[in-house]
């Protein structure tokens, strides 16, 4: 086993790309020079750099492939062993199986390929000329640390971050060919914190599309020409979800960063919990099944919910009653909230409201959603926690769904809330809805970990946590501004990230839609929840 480095100087490259894969390739190599002369040991560029993103038809796509042995990627790699660094580079290949591919390459510093890796989540026009993986990335050791490496809609999505974490990755290299601001918000840095790891991310800028066909393609995909441009923001983020070094959101940049590799040897948490060692790979089966499609009905277009999120001292029951006079049908309190199940029953007499909150049951953390009927459905907590192991020893063996009036209902229970797994296993059951008693208890519980559990399942949420230093809890509306290439909506730059109500005071309510849940197509013919790569995913259920 090779002894990483303990502090490595990364740069994530941010460029243009036009249809010259001769210009191209000397931006590139411009660009590369000019990380090397910031002292980068490292250095990933953005994804298809050999050609804009966009093709007439699969014959001019494999036109514009590359070879390994070809001059873009051999050109590439002898400026990698000029200057004895490692490099990731992405363009499209031409495969021997047939395949074209988008592809990452990592380059040794002597120039030799370690490494290639296929992008496995096609976005939109991508599947009308591309192939996917149809193997997992392997993490490779380097005297750098353990690099794992993926591409852009890879990213929008857990799965393929997950495979490369849970196989030891240290830092993670995305390229990145995206016009949606909410990666750079939202889908890089988030991979960086569930995992515990580095990522370093490269986007591009310039046109996507080719300057000749850029109006016609906007009218056709629906979006603004001027946002079919890269969006920029390369970012380089820490183990804990820190953003330590950013690009602008316009023209070329390198963004360099000093990181100490073996900070994302320490998965804890505050509390001391590890956070990868506490996965349940057992449960994680329907992950790696077949996709099927949604079975079951669209649910409500609305739902009122509630967080309640209470000082100390607050009378729980009449903050309940309050939610609920106030119209909320769902109403959601903290985890060991400490309300008593007989109370919360006879406030929801005559209504027709839900109330979800968590409690002690022996040697179990237990979920618990009630009606003015009794209990409405109990789900142990799955996955250990180091804030309770000295008496929730017990853990359930699965993730429950419920049918109410409004729509589907799962209750993820404190520190599942933790695994983007769990919220997997929810939306794969369609789930409309999941209520989070929680304990936020780091600074990005809520703004990266569970804004992006809605976002890549197409999950309303409803989060309750008493307050801290990093927050309380939110409420998670889904838009029906969603679908690329579908029309009736402007494209603002945004694709998947919802826009979170964050809670401000002991109750607050929003208005939620459990019918959008039914709508996971992010662009035509990705669906971000059938769209994963389970066929290559096993890395996932294994122990």
């Amino acid at each position: 086993m090779v002894s990483p480095m303990t502090v490595v100087r990364v740069a994530a490259v941010q460029l243009a790309a036009t249809e010259d894969v001769a210009e191209n390739l000397a931006t590139a190599v411009r660009l590369v020079e000019d990380a090397v002369a910031q002292g980068a040991q490292l250095v990933v560029l953005p994804e298809f750099g050999n050609h804009v993103s966009w093709y007439a038809d699969r014959a001019h796509a494999r036109r514009m492939a590359q070879t390994l042995d070809g001059e873009f990627v051999r050109t590439l790699a002898e400026t990698a062993a000029t200057h004895e660094i490692h490099l990731l580079v992405n363009c499209t290949l031409l495969r021997e199986d047939g395949r074209t591919t988008g592809s990452n390459v990592l380059i040794g510093p002597d120039g030799a390929i370690l490494a290639t890796s296929d992008k496995q989540v096609l976005m939109g026009s991508e599947r009308d000329h591309l192939d996917p993986a149809t193997e997992p990335s392997l993490v490779v050791e380097t005297p750098l640390g353990r690099l794992g490496l993926y591409s852009c809609m890879d990213g929008v999505i857990n799965e393929t971050p997950r495979m490369l974490a849970v196989g030891g990755a240290q830092v993670l290299l995305n390229s990145l060919n995206s016009f949606a601001l909410d990666e750079a918000s939202l889908h890089v840095p988030v991979r960086a914190v569930e995992n515990r790891v580095w990522v370093v991310a490269a986007n591009k800028v310039g046109p996507l599309v080719p300057e000749h066909s850029i109006g016609a393609v906007a009218q056709a995909v629906g979006v603004p020409v001027e946002r079919l441009h890269g969006a920029g923001e390369s970012q380089i983020v820490a183990p804990d979800g820190t953003v330590v070094a950013r690009g602008p959101l316009t023209g070329e940049a390198v963004v360099v960063a000093d990181i100490d590799v073996t900070l994302a040897d320490d998965k804890r948490r505050p509390d001391g919990t590890d956070v990868m060692a506490a996965r349940r790979p057992e449960l994680y089966g329907p992950i790696i099944a077949a996709p099927r499609g949604r079975q079951a009905p669209a649910g409500a277009p609305s739902l009122v919910a509630a967080s309640i999120c209470p000082a100390d001292g607050d009378d729980l029951v009449a903050l309940v009653r309050q939610a609920v006079v106030d119209g909320a049908q769902l109403v959601v309190l903290p985890e060991l909230a400490g309300v008593a199940l007989d109370d919360l029953h006879a406030v929801l007499a005559g209504t027709t409201a839900t109330a979800v909150t968590s409690l002690r049951d022996g040697d179990q953390h237990v979920g618990v959603a009630v009606d003015a009927d009794g209990v409405v459905v109990r789900q142990p907590q799955l996955h250990a926690s180091a804030r309770h192991a000295a008496w929730a020893t017990g853990l359930g063996d699965a993730l429950q769904v419920v049918d109410l009036p409004w729509g589907r209902l799962a209750v993820v229970v404190g520190d599942d809330a933790l695994h983007p797994e769990t919220f997997r296993l929810a939306s794969l059951q369609d789930a409309d809805v999941v209520a989070v008693p929680f304990t936020t208890a780091a600074p990005h519980d809520l703004d990266l970990l569970l804004l992006e559990r809605a976002a890549e399942n197409r999950l309303n949420l409803v989060v309750a946590s008493r307050p801290g230093a990093y927050g309380a809890g939110m409420l998670v509306p889904l838009s029906a501004d969603f679908t690329l290439w579908s029309g009736g909506w402007q494209f603002d730059g945004v694709i998947s990230r919802p826009d979170p109500v964050l809670t401000e005071q002991a109750v607050t309510l929003a208005s939620l839609s459990p019918e959008q849940a039914s709508n996971r197509l992010v662009s035509r013919g990705t669906d971000v929840v059938d769209g994963r790569p389970w066929a290559i995913a096993d890395a996932l259920v294994k122990p």
